[in-house]
């Protein structure tokens, strides 16, 4: 993995900690969500369908630092809407790096050279480009052409800077592992830290369907793109467990773990999850914790996340699992996934039985892209 040492040392005596005091349920990384308004709209993105009065609205400085403390995981993770769109998000990252949290700052990148200067390297702080695939692919996947090129020249800049890069890269329906295999080459010759990479989650809000794969596609479509890998004995360096890619290429029956990645955004704490966007909110950390119905929630436990596999969910998972079968863990991490055979069995159907549990169908003819007044945001501008 690419993940630094002292990264590595702080959040597995984090973990350790918590094992050790016997506590079932706790954050690994926090999604702490300041806004939904963002300068692109993306085709498989759920977050940017809100009204102009919501997109409009932020989360303080002061919200931010007091959901980080509730919270205490080590990791906080920004994503958005475009973070970079904040006016106060120079501040909301100083003030995680006095905590000492490991920030990863999502962004497509747009506005990245022009704010650069209100940020300083640390070993606390990375710059999570979004990336998802080469050229061609990228700008298709964000539905605006020119981007790709402007988020290297950001990757580029940062490096020069002396900042920690890494690349977060959603992969849909229609991948080519032959080009994913290449766009992974070509991001390891950029020099940065590592890559993200995750099969896109179906938001039920997102104004296309068609482009996302469900969990058979997904697992075969890793075990090709893993298969390359080994073949052209290319090294590859993910900023996420072993386990983790060992699950995207179907050799591990995961269950997600959705309050290891609790989110918190201008509505509060979202439950269960940072996919999930219709299922409520709790006023407090303490409330999600422990008056969320955890058990509605999961593979086989509710249709909305039967065809799931984002790291945001499974992530957890895969740590937990490495931290109870270290021999096995490190077999991956020194072979990588296996790539061949039969893989891991599905988990059971269970919301079957349950009278509370409706399966969503949303027809495609039903979704249409939010209007430019809505999602556009200038590029220039706060």
């Amino acid at each position: 993995m690419g993940i630094p040492l002292i990264q590595k040392y702080k959040v597995a005596k984090y973990i350790i900690g918590k094992k050790l005091t016997g506590q079932k349920r706790y954050p690994l990384a926090m999604m702490l969500e300041p806004l939904f308004q963002c300068n692109l709209a993306c085709a498989g993105c759920g977050k940017i369908d809100y009204p102009k009065e919501i997109l409009k609205k932020r989360v303080s400085v002061e919200e931010a630092m007091a959901a980080v403390d509730e919270c205490g995981a080590p990791v906080v993770s920004i994503p958005g809407g475009e973070p970079l769109i904040h006016k106060e998000m120079p501040q909301i990252v100083q003030g995680l790096i006095k905590r000492k949290k490991f920030i990863y700052l999502c962004t497509n990148a747009i506005l990245l050279a022009k704010h650069i200067d209100e940020y300083e390297p640390s070993p606390y702080f990375t710059w999570s480009v979004h990336l998802d695939g080469l050229k061609e692919r990228h700008d298709d996947s964000v539905c605006q052409e020119g981007v790709f090129e402007k988020a290297v020249d950001a990757i580029k800049l940062a490096l020069s800077r002396g900042f920690r890069v890494t690349i977060n890269c959603t992969l849909f329906s229609g991948e080519k592992p032959e080009e994913v295999a290449e766009f992974f080459d070509y991001a390891m010759t950029l020099g940065i830290e590592a890559i993200t990479v995750s099969p896109g989650y179906s938001y039920q809000h997102a104004p296309r369907q068609d482009v996302f794969m469900g969990r058979t596609q997904s697992k075969n479509l890793f075990r090709d793109i893993f298969r390359l890998g080994k073949q052209r004995k290319k090294k590859w360096v993910f900023n996420q467990s072993s386990m983790f890619l060992d699950f995207m290429a179907g050799n591990q029956a995961y269950q997600c773990t959705p309050w290891s990645n609790p989110t918190y955004n201008v509505f509060g704490w979202q439950r269960p999850c940072y996919l999930l966007v219709d299922e409520g909110y709790a006023k407090s950390y303490k409330d999600l914790m422990e008056n969320t119905e955890w058990d509605k929630y999961g593979v086989g436990n509710n249709p909305k996340c039967d065809n799931c596999m984002a790291h945001c969910g499974f992530e957890g998972t895969s740590v937990d699992d490495t931290f109870a079968h270290p021999l096995k863990a490190l077999k991956v991490a020194m072979f990588g996934p296996r790539t061949e055979g039969t893989m891991a069995p599905d988990l059971p159907i269970r919301y079957g039985d349950r009278s509370d549990a409706t399966a969503i169908h949303v027809p495609i003819t039903s979704i249409k892209r939010p209007s430019q007044e809505t999602a556009d945001v200038d590029s220039g501008s706060h």
